[in-house]
């Protein structure tokens, strides 16, 4: 395919999106803010996020909203054959297809790699699942908790503040975090093929995925063979990593650079402080980073929020202010330029639109279509696709839509 830069860098290919919940959406939502045509196939009881938060029409929920622009809608029961025919049609009409159903679910309904590549031999096949199929957990149920407790992630935190107990990170962090590698996966699978002509099967697992993603810090004293040192990068993981308490808040106050560290103690008054053998270097800063951060809160204390701001934005040395879930979208980094805006849905009325992050600087990545209601493009796709009126007809007669 070849690409219209003003529509975006992916603009010409289709994508067939079978997934649901979280980690697909936003592998879907990404490329099509690069783009892509993205259909996204439900069954007649719709995406389950059409149904967590809140929400103005039924079936149109708040987290839904937030992955799912930039998709046509279509409903199938694929249960029935009429529906199994559209899918069949849509595939030859594909680029790609992503889901997150179980291998044999998939292949009951008559969709696994091997069936589809023979209706589109070019195809690039993207399953998305909990532990890899060559591992002993291949086919199990999978979902963002039981991934962030297999790979390790629920015991970061408790390992940095001292519990007993691991907990979860307070986000879908396992299902996004596989999303990002997943988006990545198919445009690598879109590469591969203009270059060979060849489609293949990708699958992107879990569990493998959050591993990786935990471990590129984390693996520390155990990258080495016998080990060097423990796991869990010892900055990050000791309980003093955290916003310093002012004179009137807390500031994110981080000194970097030996010059950075140089100052932060002139300013608090303690300048021998850097020529102490415990903080001279990075490596030894690395190395007593407790006792280090203690030093950074006492001398936060000596000032306001906004004191130090001025102050540490005028010597240079890293700082930011600590938000709200609430206060960030009021920022102006996020208003000023257009990163949060607030957008005119035709059903649900005004609502905040988080745009796509990456800037490209000849082929936008944009917001097209607001988050589609449910089968809302049945009519639309189906045309596009061939079928005449009164087919459409029929098949909605005959329930394929649900």
């Amino acid at each position: 395919m070849t690409a219209n830069p003003k529509q975006g860098i992916l603009s010409g290919y289709r994508i067939i999106d079978l997934s649901a919940v979280v980690l697909g959406p936003y592998c879907t939502q990404l490329l099509g803010d690069l783009g892509a045509d993205v259909i996204k196939i439900e069954a007649p009881e719709g995406d389950v996020m059409r149904h967590a938060g809140a929400h103005v029409s039924p079936g149109m929920g708040s987290i839904y909203l937030t992955v799912n622009r930039n998709k046509k809608s279509v409903t199938l029961d694929l249960r029935k054959d009429g529906a199994k025919e559209v899918l069949s049609r849509l595939i030859k009409s594909a680029d790609a297809l992503i889901h997150n159903i179980r291998s044999g679910g998939i292949k009951r309904l008559g969709f696994d790699y091997d069936a589809v590549r023979k209706i589109n031999p070019e195809i690039i096949y993207l399953h998305a699942v909990g532990f890899g199929a060559e591992g002993p957990y291949a086919g199990r149920q999978a979902y963002d908790d039981l991934v962030q407790a297999a790979s390790g992630a629920a015991t970061l935190l408790p390992r940095q503040d001292g519990s007993d107990e691991p907990r979860y990170y307070p986000g879908v962090i396992a299902d996004k975090t596989t999303g990002l590698h997943a988006a990545y996966a198919m445009m690598g699978g879109f590469l591969h093929r203009e270059r060979t002509g060849s489609g293949q099967f990708i699958e992107v697992p879990m569990m493998e995925c959050m591993v990786s993603f935990t471990m590129v810090e984390n693996l520390y004293g155990h990258t080495f063979v016998p080990p060097k040192g423990s796991t869990g990068y010892t900055r990050a993981m000791n309980p003093q990593r955290k916003p310093y308490k002012t004179k009137d808040g807390y500031l994110a106050i981080l000194p970097y650079s030996d010059e950075n560290w140089r100052r932060y103690f002139k300013l608090g008054g303690r300048p021998e402080l850097f020529e102490d053998p415990r903080f001279s270097t990075y490596a030894k800063r690395t190395e007593n980073i407790g006792e280090l951060y203690n030093q950074v809160e006492e001398i936060a204390l000596q000032r306001t929020s906004e004191e130090w701001l001025q102050v540490l934005e005028r010597e240079n040395i890293p700082c930011m202010k600590v938000h709200t879930l609430e206060s960030v979208l009021d920022d102006p980094q996020m208003r000023d330029t257009g990163f949060i805006e607030e957008r005119d849905h035709p059903t649900e009325g005004k609502y905040l639109a988080i745009n796509h992050p990456v800037t490209f600087s000849d082929s936008p990545a944009e917001i097209r279509r607001e988050p589609p209601l449910q089968g809302q493009d049945n009519e639309l796709v189906l045309a596009e696709l061939g079928f005449e009126p009164g087919e459409i007809t029929k098949m909605r007669t005959a329930g394929i839509f649900g």
